[in-house]
């Protein structure tokens, strides 16, 4: 009896930006794994890009002239994700960990957009079960826990310092 196609193996990733000790393979077999936790079938490209491509992506796609961390484009049958290296390797820096580990959180973050989360209007269901594919898939905070923290900061340095009596 023949097995049937899998629907989580069509995996391409296109690196246009150099990332020092970056382990495509790795990337590759970490995203395969994310694509199926989050049950995303079909073909899926990731693209690796500098801030330059993902802001002309970001401006013709989301009307934003700037360049962001990842954007997701879903289709029928799997989707496109683009991510900037240059902000993957500024956050990595900025949050204490590897590059790759960072490739490997904006993956995640884009595969759950694929299968059609969307964590600005979904109550936190999107936060939810990126928290729990990042602790199967032991990863460092996710993107939604990192806004959710920074924004928690902000609206404390934006709070009135109290008045010593």
């Amino acid at each position: 009896m023949e097995r049937p196609p899998d629907l989580f193996c069509k995996l391409v990733i296109v690196v246009e930006s150099t990332i020092q000790n970056f382990k495509k393979a790795e990337l590759a077999r970490f995203a395969r794994r994310a694509q199926k936790l989050a049950g995303v079938s079909g073909e899926i490209a990731v693209l690796i890009a500098d801030n330059h491509r993902i802001r002309e992506l970001n401006r013709r796609f989301r009307k934003k002239n700037q360049p962001t961390d990842v954007l997701s484009f879903p289709r029928q049958s799997g989707g496109d994700i683009a991510i900037s290296a240059e902000i993957a390797l500024e956050n990595a820096g900025l949050h204490g960990h590897a590059p790759l580990d960072e490739l490997k959180i904006l993956v995640l973050h884009g595969m759950l957009h694929l299968a059609g989360h969307d964590h600005e209007n979904d109550q936190g269901e999107m936060a939810a079960q990126e928290s729990l594919l990042r602790k199967k898939l032991k990863l460092p905070d996710s993107l939604i826990d990192r806004a959710h923290s920074k924004r928690s900061q902000v609206r404390r340095d934006r709070r009135p310092a109290r008045k010593k009596r």
